[in-house]
């Protein structure tokens, strides 16, 4: 198998680095304009659209939408039917992801100044919000739990999930999931089509405030253009990790770590930073001999032969400085001391403590959420939370002697701006 070899102190580094880095998302002009006229049309002919779309896509032979939504006596079937030792890995992962949310909700408050104005901040959940959960072939009940467990912490009133059931399969981990989590409604459609009836409503689908979870390049498409409609969680790019080591980690835990994100996708991104070129060496024999236990083999070796890269850097600041141009959506920092460095790695998704802190641990069951965000938005940008699912309002309530003293300064301002209006506005008080 190839993986990209890079040395910071090459002449070429930068020039190769910033290459490996690129990831051109360029949108498809056709897959956008394919995506605008579903969502059109589902906008105009509602439930009959939807209707359409997933006999078509989904291959349904369904008379009507009462035959996509899913019951809750379903949904607790499903769980029910679980081996027990699956359902009790459900049920643990979704206890620690909602123990780990319930810390993050963001207060109200309010203050009164020295001229009885009283100013604040209020805080509400999102009315009703749309889960989107891939279907076919795989399963992620995890998408489940982490995008409807931070809503309902949060106090959102109503989570409406959809989920592509093609050939009419349902997967009873996915709806297991959805019982745990405490779904309050879920319809057995997907695509653009979901995306669209979500946004705009239908005689059958509740038009919700927020549209969060993964899906395909249509999927991505349509929560584009739909935002401003609705608000969207973020429209990903591929999976990313970056592993920082000082060489004492075992090499095959370096290894199988670079795999587990290779493997979700030929552009996806793996990155080895260490000071020790032997440990570069060991972990490379590791992937080679690892590769062939491996059933997704070609996905990852695509990955890591297009996007992947061992890299040797001169010391742990080095790799750190080198990290925080990356901003990884997953960021594992496996050093024998790790705790000296993570204030220095300023922009990660996640980060992943010691060497017994395996990204795949954050995928499913460690608590903290494992939508990220991806392509340098790091930078910029934060993990999916309860946070996102609430909302501020500001409370301005001014007082006789408040509008006295703020009445002069906004009237002044006004003037300065030319807008009458306003500055007469804040003048009719200043006597009241």
């Amino acid at each position: 198998m190839k993986v990209n070899r890079l040395d910071t102190r090459t002449a070429d580094f930068e020039a190769r680095f910033t290459s490996l880095l690129a990831f051109e998302n360029t949108l498809d002009r056709k897959l956008e304009a394919t995506v605008a006229d579903i969502l059109t049309d589902v906008r105009t002919r509602g439930d009959a659209a939807v209707l359409e779309y997933t006999r078509r896509f989904d291959r349904l032979d369904v008379a009507s939408m009462a035959d996509l939504e899913i019951p809750q006596s379903e949904l607790r079937g499903a769980l029910e039917s679980l081996p027990p030792s699956r359902r009790d890995a459900l049920e643990k992962a979704a206890g620690r992801i909602r123990d780990y949310h319930e810390r993050q909700p963001i207060a109200s408050w309010q203050y009164t100044d020295a001229d009885g104005t009283l100013l604040g901040q209020q805080v509400t959940a999102l009315d009703r919000v749309g889960v989107y959960v891939p279907g076919g072939k795989a399963a992620y009940p995890s998408t489940v739990l982490m995008n409807t467990l931070p809503a309902k912490v949060a106090g959102v009133r109503e989570v409406v999930m959809v989920v592509p059931t093609p050939d009419g399969h349902r997967n009873p981990l996915v709806l297991a999931a959805a019982a745990v989590a405490g779904v309050d409604r879920v319809f057995a459609i997907g695509g653009a089509q979901a995306v669209g009836a979500l946004a705009y409503g239908t005689a059958s689908i509740p038009a919700v405030d927020k549209i969060v979870g993964p899906g395909n390049a249509y999927v991505a498409s349509a929560k584009r253009q739909v935002f401003g409609v609705v608000g969207i969680d973020m429209v990903a790019g591929p999976s990313e990790i970056l592993v920082i080591s000082d060489g004492t980690t075992p090499p095959d835990w370096v290894a199988m770590d670079l795999f587990s994100q290779a493997e979700h996708d030929e552009v996806a991104q793996a990155l080895l930073l260490c000071p020790d070129a032997a440990f570069l060496d060991a972990v490379e024999q590791s992937m080679a001999r690892l590769i062939d236990t491996m059933s997704r083999r070609a996905v990852i070796e695509a990955s890591l032969a297009h996007r992947g890269a061992l890299i040797l850097v001169r010391d742990l600041d080095e790799a750190c400085a080198v990290s925080n141009r990356v901003a990884p959506e997953h960021l594992e920092l496996s050093v024998q001391d790790p705790d000296p460095w993570v204030p220095r790695l300023r922009h990660a998704g996640a980060i992943f403590i010691g060497r017994y802190a395996s990204e795949a641990l954050g995928d499913y069951c460690a608590g903290p959420n494992h939508v990220l965000p991806t392509a340098r938005s790091a930078r910029f940008s934060s993990p999916l939370g309860v946070y996102d699912f609430q909302k501020r309002t500001s409370l301005i309530g001014v007082s006789r002697a408040g509008a006295g003293v703020l009445g002069l300064i906004a009237a002044e301002l006004a003037d300065g701006e030319g807008l009458p209006a306003h500055a007469a506005s804040a003048r009719m008080r200043l006597h009241a």
